[in-house]
């Protein structure tokens, strides 16, 4: 099984709620297993900034799935949970990001792995260094969202 890390966010509707049917609905796949949530935080939007603040997590997983397995499966998870694209940093119900997979380094157009900017995330870096999952010697950035 893999270890990946899921950075998980929403600023519309119930999202409190919506991260609860999330981990639910993420227990209930035998590809998945949670084994460690972050705290949540409320963050400002970054590049849209006409929209509600967002609540922000991570969450370790082990899974059977490949890194672009676990993409597809995220994109309609996201999808099963009403998030609609219509723009760059849209509002949405609910945000699904592969920041790492395993010690795996992907660049690609559709895969980044490690997300890109990942520590310049305070609802990224905050979390991840509350959990313990983030050395001591790399510096926190600046955005949020």
């Amino acid at each position: 099984r893999h270890r990946a890390t899921i950075g998980i966010g929403g600023n519309i509707g119930d999202v409190l709620r919506r991260f609860e049917h999330l981990f639910i609905f993420l227990q209930r796949d035998p590809r998945i297993k949670i084994e460690e949530i972050g705290p949540i935080l409320k963050n400002p939007p970054f590049g849209f900034l006409e929209q509600d603040d967002f609540l922000n997590s991570v969450i370790v997983i082990k899974t059977s799935l490949t890194p672009y397995a676990l993409l597809r499966f995220l994109l309609r998870t996201e999808k099963h949970f009403g998030r609609k694209r219509s723009f760059a940093n849209a509002p949405r119900t609910l945000d699904l990001d592969i920041l790492f997979f395993d010690r795996m380094r992907i660049d690609k157009e559709h895969l980044q792995i490690p997300h890109p900017h990942w520590q310049e995330r305070e609802s990224v870096f905050i979390p991840m260094r509350y959990m313990n999952l983030v050395p001591k010697d790399i510096k926190k950035g600046k955005t949020g969202g």
